[in-house]
C-alpha cells in the first residue's frame, strides 16, 4: 500500500436495532483513533444491509443520504481480500486495506455472522471470532457456558417464541412457579437492552413476552435478583486482564435502553466502591467468563452484588458501546488506558489474533 501505517476500515451501523447506538460509538472511534499511526477509511452498513464506502457516522446521525457514498463488497480473496466499489469506479489503495474495526452492535454485527465473513476472507479484525462472538450473543447458550464453567448466576428459563404460542398458559404457571416475580423478560439475541422488560405480575408478563418475542424466536425469563449493577471491562486475547469495576446507578428501574444511551440521569460511579477481596472475585469472574466463551479483543462484564456479598454474573458483551459515556472504555481510563490507547491496542490485539490464526491447519496438505 506503500504507506507505513496500518490502514484500517472501521465499519459501523448495520441492520439489527442498535444501528444508531453503532453510529455514536463509531463516532467516537474516529474522533479518538490515533492518525499518525493509523490511516483510517470508513464502512457503513445501511439498515437494508448495503455497504456505502466513505460515508461518515456523523453524516449518517445528520441525515440517511447515501447519494454521494460508493456502495461496495468485500472481495472473498483469501489472498487478497479487498473491497470493490460495485459501480466500478476506483477505490484508494484498489479498496486494500490492513484490518477492520468492527463498531457494530446486536444481531448480524456483534454474533458471529460478520465474524463468519471475516474469516473465509482472511480478514484481520478487532473482537472476538466466530464462537466467541455467537456465544456472547446468545443469552441462553451463554448462560448454559457460564453454568458449565461454575459461574454463579440467577436462575433462569428459556423456550422459543413458538412454544409460548401454543402452549401460554403452561409457559405463565411455570415462569410464575420457578422464577416468581419481579422477573425479567429478554430476547435471547439482542443487546443495548433492546427488548427487555420487567414483570411483576401475570399481566405484565404477557405484555413483556409479547414484547420480546418481536425480537427473537427464543426468549430468556430471569429471576430478579436485588443487588447493585456492577461492571468490569477485559482486555486480551490468550493473556487477558480486568479493569477496576464500575457501578450503574440507573435514572430508570433497570438499566434499559434509555437509561444507557437517552437519560442524561443515569450515572456511572468509577471506581465502585467495593472491598478488595469483592473486586478481586469480580476481576476472576469476569475474566473466568471471558475465557469461557473464548471472547478475544475486548469484553464488557455485567454482575449484580447482593448485599450479603454474593456476586453473581449477568452477562458479557463482547462489543460494548464505545459512545462518550459508554462504561467500557471509562473503566480502562480509569484503570490507565486512555480512549486512543485503548483503541491502539485492541487493534494490535486483532492483529495478534490474526497472525496467531495461520499458523494452525485446516487440511493435512
Amino acid at each position: 500500500m506503500g504507506n507505513s501505517r496500518i490502514k484500517v476500515v472501521v465499519l459501523f451501523g448495520g441492520q439489527s436495532g442498535e444501528h444508531e447506538v453503532s453510529l455514536n460509538s463509531a463516532e467516537s472511534v474516529l474522533q479518538a483513533i490515533d492518525y499518525s499511526r493509523y490511516e483510517v477509511e470508513t464502512i457503513g452498513i445501511s439498515k437494508e444491509g448495503q455497504w456505502f464506502w466513505g460515508i461518515t457516522p456523523s453524516e449518517w446521525i445528520k441525515n440517511k443520504s447515501t447519494s454521494k457514498s460508493t456502495q461496495v463488497t468485500l472481495i472473498h480473496d483469501p489472498g487478497n481480500p479487498r473491497f470493490l466499489a460495485l459501480d466500478g469506479t476506483s477505490l484508494p489503495d484498489d479498496g486494500r486495506f490492513n484490518l477492520i474495526f468492527p463498531v457494530l452492535h446486536g444481531p448480524l454485527g456483534e454474533d458471529g455472522t460478520i465474524q463468519g465473513l471475516f474469516e473465509v476472507a482472511n480478514v484481520p479484525y478487532v473482537g472476538s471470532g466466530v464462537l466467541g462472538s455467537s456465544l456472547g450473543m446468545d443469552k441462553d447458550r451463554m448462560k448454559a457456558v457460564f453454568a458449565y464453567a461454575g459461574l454463579s448466576q440467577a436462575p433462569y428459563l428459556t423456550f422459543l417464541r413458538s412454544e409460548f404460542k401454543l402452549n401460554a398458559t403452561k409457559i405463565l404457571a411455570t415462569i410464575e412457579t420457578k422464577l416468581g416475580y419481579p422477573c425479567f423478560i429478554k430476547p435471547a439475541n439482542l443487546g443495548s437492552s433492546v427488548g427487555i422488560s420487567k414483570a411483576k405480575n401475570r399481566s405484565e408478563l404477557i405484555d413483556a413476552l409479547s414484547v420480546a418475542s418481536t425480537f427473537d424466536r427464543k426468549i430468556v425469563v430471569e429471576q430478579n435478583i436485588s443487588g447493585r449493577e456492577i461492571e468490569v471491562s477485559v482486555l486480551g486475547n490468550d493473556t487477558p486482564r480486568a479493569s477496576i469495576a464500575g457501578e450503574i446507578l440507573p435514572a430508570h428501574e433497570f438499566y434499559d435502553y434509555d437509561a444507557k444511551y437517552l437519560d442524561t440521569g443515569s450515572r456511572l460511579v468509577i471506581p465502585a466502591v467495593l472491598d478488595d477481596h469483592i473486586l478481586n472475585t469480580l476481576q476472576d469472574m469476569a475474566i473466568k467468563a471471558f475465557k469461557a466463551v473464548e471472547a478475544a479483543g475486548l469484553s464488557r462484564v455485567d454482575f449484580f452484588l447482593t448485599a450479603d456479598n454474593k456476586v453473581f454474573i449477568n452477562e458479557i458483551n463482547t462489543l460494548p458501546g464505545f459512545t462518550k459515556i459508554s462504561m467500557y472504555p471509562k473503566l480502562w481510563e480509569a484503570s490507565g488506558i486512555s480512549y486512543s490507547e485503548l483503541i491502539d491496542q485492541l487493534i494490535q490485539l486483532g492483529l495478534e489474533r490474526h497472525r496467531d490464526s495461520k499458523d494452525r491447519k485446516i487440511s493435512r496438505t
